[in-house]
């Protein structure tokens, strides 16, 4: 095994060269899970003006404990007057603060008789009060170009009035699946035959990585046929993906067809699952290239690859800092194992205790047994080897999209 290459060489020469995509104009409403292109600076403070933070009254803290007439009623989205000298506001949350005013107490603690209000006792300056500008400064950047645009992402652009942003585009991809005897579901299967499990498998995840699937193509057993398809795959798309036909077997004419018409920059890693993944490049009638990348037909490897080879390659496109590497967990292993010369990258859950994190392995940790996917949290990475024990400490890493 001394010709595998290690994962960090494999990761180096995937993402040399890569070329940011361009960027677009879309709507709020179309940008979610989007990767700004362009930094986005505030406009506005957030909140925009002093205001309660609940229901009460609004006063002088040097008016505390005493009874208070009540000069004004102030309800969100009202404006407020200049507060009476010696009196409150009836005030209510998310209310403008009156001028003059410089603390709210809530309505809990205060006794009402009539048009009267008496305060208790030492309230201090600024209580309950939300300032200007508290969350947000004018002039301040609001978010950084590359950041992914999730929920609270998209709030904080919603709270400046923005409708439209700038975003890279979402990097197109073609979908290969290679072998006769992989069919899609619904014809029935003939001896020999499995269903095409890894094509919604990975469309799912492509999807999830900020990618547009743009195609998916049954590639036959026949290199003519593969080395045409892949061609057409290049010219409309930024990344094509392949699984299965990376291996040595004579039906397996993925890497031939890769390296007579475009150029392998890496085969065969030192993974667990996946040793059989290949790395390149293809060209396009107009003078540029796709990426490629060839992903073993067993589904655990398929999906091992995705995120650890797909993931960061689609992230490197749209300048997206936080796709391009998962984040890390130190866990106990809550099992023990061995590994041979290969990196192993193994499906656990990660049990969450006072006394830390335990990772939890699938029992079948075969590269053919998906359901060890199905409820991973993570891949607990086992450096080549290594024996593990039970309770040792080990890295994983985590599985967010």
């Amino acid at each position: 095994m001394a010709d595998l290459q290690p994962i960090s060489a494999a990761l180096e020469a995937m993402l040399a060269d890569v070329s940011l995509l361009g960027a677009e104009s879309v709507s709020l409403e179309a940008a979610a899970g989007r990767v700004l292109a362009k930094a986005v600076t505030a406009q506005l403070d957030v909140p925009p003006f002093d205001n309660s933070a609940m229901d009460g009254y609004a006063l002088r803290a040097d008016d505390a404990g005493q009874w208070l007439p009540v000069s004004q009623r102030i309800a969100a989205g009202t404006p407020a007057q200049a507060l009476a000298p010696g009196s409150c506001a009836r005030i209510f949350t998310g209310g403008e603060i009156p001028p003059g005013a410089d603390c709210v107490v809530m309505q809990e603690r205060v006794e009402v008789d009539d048009e009267r209000a008496l305060m208790p006792a030492d309230i201090p300056v600024g209580d309950n009060v939300r300032r200007q500008g508290r969350d947000v400064r004018q002039g301040s950047v609001l978010l950084n170009d590359g950041e992914r645009l999730e929920a609270a992402a998209l709030g904080h652009l919603a709270g400046q009035g923005v409708t439209h942003v700038s975003v890279r585009r979402r990097p197109r991809v073609a979908l290969l699946s290679t072998g006769d005897e992989i069919i899609d579901p619904g014809t029935p299967l003939q001896p020999g035959q499995l269903y095409n499990s890894n094509r919604p498998m990975l469309k799912r995840l492509l999807e999830n990585f900020g990618a547009e699937v743009v195609s998916t193509v049954s590639v036959p057993d026949s290199y003519a046929r593969t080395v045409d398809l892949l061609t057409a795959a290049a010219d409309e798309a930024d990344l094509v993906v392949t699984t299965g036909g990376v291996s040595v077997g004579e039906e397996d004419h993925v890497k031939a067809a890769l390296e007579s018409i475009g150029q392998l920059d890496m085969w065969k890693l030192a993974i667990r699952p996946g040793k059989p993944l290949a790395l390149g490049r293809l060209p396009r009638c107009d003078g540029s290239q796709a990426r490629f990348v060839g992903l073993p037909g067993n589904p655990v490897s398929g999906f091992v690859g995705a995120w650890l080879f797909l993931r960061p390659l689609l992230g490197e496109m749209m300048g997206c800092p936080t796709l391009k590497s998962l984040p890390t967990v130190t866990a106990k292993a809550g099992f023990a194992t061995s590994t041979g010369p290969r990196e192993h990258y193994m499906r656990v859950t990660l049990q969450f205790t006072p006394s830390g994190v335990t990772a939890k392995a699938f029992v079948d940790q075969n590269s053919g047994v998906l359901s060890s996917c199905i409820n991973a949290d993570a891949f607990a990475v086992i450096p080549a080897n290594s024996d593990i024990a039970e309770g040792d400490a080990i890295s994983c890493l985590w599985l967010a999209s």
